[in-house]
């Protein structure tokens, strides 16, 4: 298995961005063909301070696929290039960075 994550930084407007990525932006992900599941978290609290430079981090969205073609296949998708397109009208491509990971079981 192996997971995208997304870790956004705290935004200027947290309850305007709350609402455009719950209403909007995650729907969207919902389609994307091959997702297994998909997990978001907000950060409560920081433990090492100053980890990540000034950016407070605010949110984590875990998406999981049961292979990496699996999410390559999802990535090319209509629906990805869709809630991408979404992710930057809702302001997100400025306050996140992106991985992808190997679940180690």
């Amino acid at each position: 298995m192996i997971k995208y994550i997304a870790l956004y930084r705290r935004p200027a407007d947290p309850e305007g961005f709350d609402k455009k990525y719950f209403e909007s932006h995650k729907p969207l992900i919902d389609k994307v063909p091959g997702l297994v599941r998909q997990e978001i978290a907000k950060v409560a609290r920081t433990f090492v301070p100053g980890f990540l430079g000034e950016a407070e981090p605010y949110l984590i969205a875990e998406l999981y696929f049961e292979s990496k073609e699996a999410m390559k296949a999802g990535f090319a998708s209509p629906e990805w290039q869709v809630a991408g397109a979404n992710l930057t009208e809702i302001g997100g491509m400025e306050l996140v960075a992106m991985f992808s990971a190997e679940v180690v079981e």
